[in-house]
């Protein structure tokens, strides 16, 4: 999965790679090359007393040493940027696919994991490509090399070559087999701790409120605990693997010295070319210990590689349109039909044979018990989620063959749960609606009963406001996303309990002044407050999903046991009548 994934993201970087590769390979092999011209030195120069050779060769040397440190500058300066690029195309890779993703994909990896995903997982796979292009390019090169030139000084006591190697292999694969499951429960543990983190500085509010302060504590305290302690089995595994590298190197020093004294002592191998033969010793020996570092990064790697793959090979439920429809020829007009939606794997669907039908100028309401579909009944019109069963249709187009620009400037949804972005209250406003002007922002506002507090803010359209817009109260939060959505102007407007946090008058003041503002528009309100949608020209009841009535306020309360419970369970006999 991990050369998969890097092939795919590496094929625009190709000439930069083989340029790299090529720098390396000078570099290395002017690394090879010194430890020759020091034995010719020794050998030559220094036992002879030659010191015009000392210094035609010292010269010499310097020129190739000067040579390499240029081709590894440039090695490195490239690996560097095309490290950075991999993880750049990486993170917009995964951003991307996200977005395409509906909200069933979303709650199937979850958000805590999305994130992780797409900054530690990534840098982890980047860190690996820069190791790559600075370390592991240039290892083989000089071990391969570093083996042909000590065959070429003895090849009788290159046999210790011939027992170090393997050695080093079986202890560093031995080691790596046991880091990759560890390193897969690492990620996944993080992921645990992303997530119990975002819960409690998400619901800090309720945390207090509940003084569950220290619960919160422990949760988070064994969260991070089981994440150290596999950090620490990783750790040790880690640590174990540079002392066995070193003992081997050092054991094999020893021995090239014991035996290459032997020869020198017969006269069968000269002085300067043992120096040189143990250059190349700690040169392969170095190849080896790079390739170890690597091979401690690949397995950790590969993991994050399977969990990035996992999403970009993950497709969205919500499939754009082949050949979309980039026009529609009524306003507003909206039907469903027989529409049913399942869970992949769910026993039961959410939503079975829905039928709705909602015309410009008409108010449409859908009310019913908690759990009985409203929210997954809205959210199948802008394609949050796609109907598993039957249609729904926008100006008689099914949503699925409209074009997403244009379904997205046909329909405004207002979400049960508000998101208002980092920044300010004109850059949320005009969230929909780039082209905004100031006095249409101030017009939305009043609709949505939000001008007052607007204008008592520093600032006012310029007043900052935090992610997630926690430094303005519930009900704040609700007006300035029903603004939003007005200053989009769209065609259709789904209002998903978007006023359950106003109070009765405020709630009464918006829904008058919307009137007259949608007008010419299909209004669908789903509210569990039956005062707020009593005087719908339509009231559709779910129960388990299903449609168990359709009519006026009036005509449902005579014939329909569902609605005349909840308005029941809120309002008097006299009240409702």
């Amino acid at each position: 999965m991990l050369i998969r994934l890097l092939r795919t993201c590496l094929r625009p970087y190709k000439n930069t790679i083989a340029l790299l590769v090529a720098l390396q390979f000078l570099q290395t092999c002017a690394t090879l090359y010194l430890p020759t011209l020091n034995a010719d030195i020794i050998d030559h120069g220094v036992v002879q007393g030659d010191t015009g050779y000392i210094l035609a060769y010292g010269a010499l040397m310097i020129g190739i040493s000067l040579v390499q440190v240029v081709c590894n500058i440039g090695a490195v300066y490239y690996g560097a940027r095309t490290a950075s690029a991999l993880g750049r195309d990486m993170r917009a890779a995964v951003f991307d696919r996200v977005q395409s993703f509906s909200a069933r994909e979303v709650g199937h990896f979850g958000a805590p994991s999305l994130i992780t995903r797409t900054t530690n997982d990534v840098q982890q796979v980047q860190m690996l490509a820069l190791m790559t292009f600075t370390l592991m390019v240039s290892a083989p090169i000089m071990c391969v090399g570093g083996i042909v030139m000590a065959l070429g000084l003895d090849v009788p006591l290159s046999g210790v070559l011939v027992a170090v190697v393997p050695v080093l292999g079986i202890c560093v694969t031995l080691i790596v087999r046991r880091l990759r499951p560890l390193f897969r429960a690492m990620q996944e543990r993080l992921d645990t701790v992303n997530r119990v983190l975002r819960e409690q500085i998400t619901g800090n509010r309720v945390i207090r409120a509940f003084v569950r302060d220290e619960y919160e504590q422990r949760r988070f305290g064994k969260a991070n605990a089981d994440l150290t302690e596999v950090a620490l089995g990783s750790g040790n595994l880690l640590a174990l693997m540079f002392p066995v590298v070193m003992t081997v190197v050092n054991v094999s020093s020893i021995a090239v010295v014991w035996f290459g004294a032997h020869r020198i002592d017969s006269g069968r191998m000269e002085i300067g070319d043992l120096t040189a033969f143990l250059a190349y010793l700690m040169q392969i020996v170095m190849s080896v210990m790079m390739a170890t570092f690597m091979f401690m990064m690949v397995p950790r790697a590969e993991v994050c590689a399977e969990r990035i793959q996992e999403v970009l090979d993950t497709s969205s439920s919500v499939v754009p349109p082949t050949a979309p429809v980039t026009r529609l020829r009524q306003r507003g007009h909206l039907e469903i039909r027989d529409a049913g939606f399942r869970y992949p794997g769910a026993e039961e669907p959410v939503l079975r044979g829905v039928r709705l039908v909602a015309r410009p100028g008409e108010t449409t309401a859908v009310i019913g018990s908690t759990g009985s579909g409203k929210s997954t009944l809205l959210g199948l019109v802008p394609r949050l989620f796609d109907a598993t069963e039957g249609e729904v249709l926008v100006d008689g187009v099914d949503v699925r063959t409209v074009e997403p620009a244009l379904l997205a400037r046909t329909v405004g949804l207002v979400p049960q749960k508000p998101y208002l972005f980092a920044g300010t209250v004109a850059t949320n406003l005009r969230y929909g609606n780039p082209d905004a002007t100031d006095e249409e922002l101030w017009h939305a506002l009043e609709v949505a009963q939000a001008r007052e507090f607007v204008e008592r803010l520093e600032g006012r359209l310029d007043a900052p406001i935090a992610q997630g817009g926690t430094n303005v109260s519930g009900g704040q939060r609700q007006r300035l996303a029903i603004a939003r959505t007005l200053v989009q102007r769209p065609e259709i407007y789904l209002f998903d309990d978007s006023f359950s946090a106003l109070d009765y008058a405020t709630d009464a003041a918006l829904r008058a002044a919307l009137a007259r503002e949608t007008a010419e528009s299909t209004v669908v309100i789903v509210a569990q407050r039956v005062a707020t949608i009593r005087d719908a020209d339509r009231i559709i009841v779910l129960d388990e999903g299903r449609v168990v009535g359709t009519g006026r306020h009036e005509d449902l309360m005579a014939g329909n046991d569902t609605y005349r419970e909840i308005v029941l369970s809120q309002l008097t006999e006299a009240e409702a009548a």
